[in-house]
C-alpha cells in the first residue's frame, strides 16, 4: 500500500518538473532539445503513473467506507481523474506523436502547456488539501512506508 509520504513525493517531484519545463518552453529553440523532451516526457509519465496508482490504490477504499462523506470524496477524485485524463489524451494528441514534441504554433504550446500544468498543479493542491487528509483520518493509508 502507498503510503500519505511516497504520494506526497510524487506530487513534489511533479510540481518540480512542471516548474523547470515552464522556463524552458518560453525559449521556442528549448522545446526542441533531447534534454527537454525527456523531461517532458518524463512528466507526463509521472502524472500518468500518480493518478493510475490512486486509481489502483486509494479510490476503491474511500468507496467502500461506511461514511457518505468520505464515498462522495472517492466518487469526486475519481470523476476528477476521468476528466484529468480525457483533458490531458487530448493535449497530448494534438503536441505529440510518439515520443516527440510537434509544435508548429510556439504561442498556443505554451498557453496549452500552461493551462494543463494548471490543471496538475490545482489537483495536487486539492489531493493535499481533501483527499490525502480524508485518507489518513480514516486509517486507510500510513503516513510513511510499511516496511518490507
Amino acid at each position: 500500500m502507498i503510503s500519505y509520504m511516497e504520494l506526497h513525493e510524487q506530487n513534489h517531484k511533479i510540481t518540480e518538473l512542471s516548474n523547470v519545463l515552464s522556463y524552458l518552453i518560453n525559449e521556442r529553440s528549448m522545446c526542441d532539445t533531447e534534454v527537454s523532451c525527456e523531461l517532458f516526457f518524463r512528466y507526463v509519465s509521472m502524472v500518468k503513473d500518480h493518478l493510475e496508482t490512486e486509481e489502483r490504490e486509494l479510490y476503491q477504499l474511500l468507496l467502500m467506507d461506511d461514511d457518505n462523506d468520505v464515498r462522495n470524496t472517492g466518487r469526486k477524485f475519481l470523476s476528477g481523474s476521468g476528466e484529468i485524463k480525457r483533458v490531458f489524451g487530448q493535449y497530448l494528441k494534438r503536441w505529440c506523436k510518439g515520443k516527440e514534441l510537434r509544435i508548429r504554433d510556439h504561442d498556443a504550446f505554451v498557453r496549452d502547456t500552461r493551462e494543463i500544468f494548471g490543471l496538475v498543479i490545482r489537483r495536487i493542491d486539492d489531493e493535499t488539501v481533501h483527499l490525502y487528509p480524508t485518507l489518513l483520518e480514516c486509517g486507510h493509508i500510513p503516513r510513511t512506508a510499511l516496511a518490507a
